[in-house]
This record gives structure tokens, sequence and C-alpha cells, in this order.
């Protein structure tokens, strides 16, 4: 590690990154391991978290261990933490990135099992992840980073569920860092606009929608990238950020102002 980027270094760090088998979580996974992390990743998906475990422990030298977790069940939340907790002996840091719109329906129609499963998944499941990492990070000082959205501050017309799960953890954000700041752990949020993870680009191509069009309107005129949201992320849960705590960074290419006149540079 150079001068001037110690802060960055994770060496002899242990991280657990939810939804880490693709998209922002990988990336975020991969980018803690090229940092000096050992990092587990949790998901549904078995087979797909092990080819993603195999991937970072090959390109960074890091352990990397693939844990089959549903983060809606908080038994599986405890179970998650106490497998890490056993095979690395610590935990410094966890990344709550499980998440997505499993419901695409305006609210005067959605049911209220879809609703529910969305602030579940986008909501709930931060807060059985991060109850049961409590006594670990408050042994080790760490800290959580909270993967958000911009329809969480801005709101999206027909992922209602979603936007409002999202707002909610950036709210949750609030309070556990000023709950936990005494414990000495630090809790913070980032909030990802439009990234073209594996995903996101699938759909897009499916559906015909034109991304860097609609992109025109942000004053960066692009959608990001899996890394750039992962950089975020991992600044969050390095000692370069640790005077920070309760904050919400967004990651959207700029905010979209309107005026009433035109301005170009």
């Amino acid at each position: 590690m150079s001068a001037g980027t110690e802060r960055f270094d994770l060496s002899g760090r242990v991280a657990i990154v939810t939804g880490g088998g693709s998209g922002i979580g990988k990336a975020t996974a991969r980018l803690l391991a090229r940092r000096g992390a050992d990092v587990a990743i949790a998901g549904r998906r078995a087979e797909k978290l092990e080819v993603a475990a195999e991937q970072i422990r090959g390109e960074s030298g890091q352990r990397c261990l693939a844990v089959a977790t549903d983060v809606r069940k908080p038994e599986d939340c405890l179970a998650l933490m106490e497998t890490v907790a056993h095979e690395f002996g610590h935990i410094d840091i966890l990344i709550n990135n499980a998440g997505g719109a499993r419901a695409h329906v305006g609210l005067s129609k959605i049911e209220p099992r879809f609703w529910d499963r969305d602030v579940e998944l986008n909501l709930s499941a931060a807060q059985y992840c991060s109850q049961a990492a409590f006594p670990h990070l408050k042994k080790s000082k760490g800290c959580i980073v909270n993967v958000s959205s911009l329809a969480g501050i801005h709101g999206t017309q027909g992922v209602g569920a979603y936007s409002a799960a999202k707002a909610g953890l950036q709210m949750y954000t609030r309070v556990a860092s000023a709950e936990w700041g005494p414990a000495g752990i630090r809790v913070n949020c980032v909030a990802c606009g439009m990234i073209a993870t594996e995903n996101a680009l699938a759909s897009w191509d499916k559906t015909g929608f034109d991304a860097m069009a609609s992109c025109q309107a942000f004053p960066l005129k692009r959608y990001g990238e899996m890394g750039e949201a992962a950089e975020a992320i991992v600044f969050m849960a390095s000692d370069a950020s640790s005077y920070i705590t309760g904050e919400t960074l967004t990651v959207g290419g700029g905010p979209q102002i309107g005026g009433m006149v035109s301005i170009e540079e």
C-alpha cells in the first residue's frame, strides 16, 4: 500500500457482502478482497455464490467463503454470522447489499404478498443481518454499509414497495448510527442510481430500453458501472471514512435539476 492510501487498506479485515454472487454485491466483494480483506458472500443460490467465490479467491489471493443464505429469514442471518465468525475468527464489515424490485405494478393493484416481499428483502433483511452482526461488530469496532437506491430518495412509479423500503433503509441507517455509534460501530448508506449490472443490461436488452438516452437528463449523461458503485461502498467501509456515520452517499451521475433558462458550458 503506497503512502497516502493506508486508510483504504483493509488487510486483516473480514467483510460480509449479502447478495454477493452477482452485480454490485459481487463487484464490491471483489474490491474488498483486492484491498486486502477476507470476504464472505451470501445469497440464496449456492452454485452461483461458489463460482463468484472461486473467482475472488483466484484474482485476489484472499479467502472467500460462500454461504447460502436467505436474508429474509432471521435464523439464516444468525447462522451466517456464526459461520463467518467461526471460519475467520471475527467480523469487521457488513455490506447489506441484497435487494431488488420484485413487484412491478402500481400501488392500486399490488398484492399484499408482493408488497411484503419487497419490504422484507430491501429493508427487513438489513435489520436481521445487522442485529445478528451487532455483537461481532461491537467487539471489532466495525461498520455497516447499507446499499440503497435513488428510488428511495426520489421515488419511482411502478415500484412503490421497493421505493418505500429503500427510503426506510436510509432512515434505518440514521437511527442505527445513532444507537450503535457509542458502541464504536459506524453505519452508512450508499444510494445507487442507474448502474449497468448484469440484470439491468439483460432487462434493457429484453425490453428495448435505451438506457443511454434516458441518462441525458443526468449531468454526467451516462449510466454508472458496477465498479463505480463498489468504490463508494468500499470507501464507506474503510478507515478513509472513519468520522462519517449515519449518512447516505448518492452514486447516480448527479442531480437532475431543471431551470428557467438553458445553461451550456
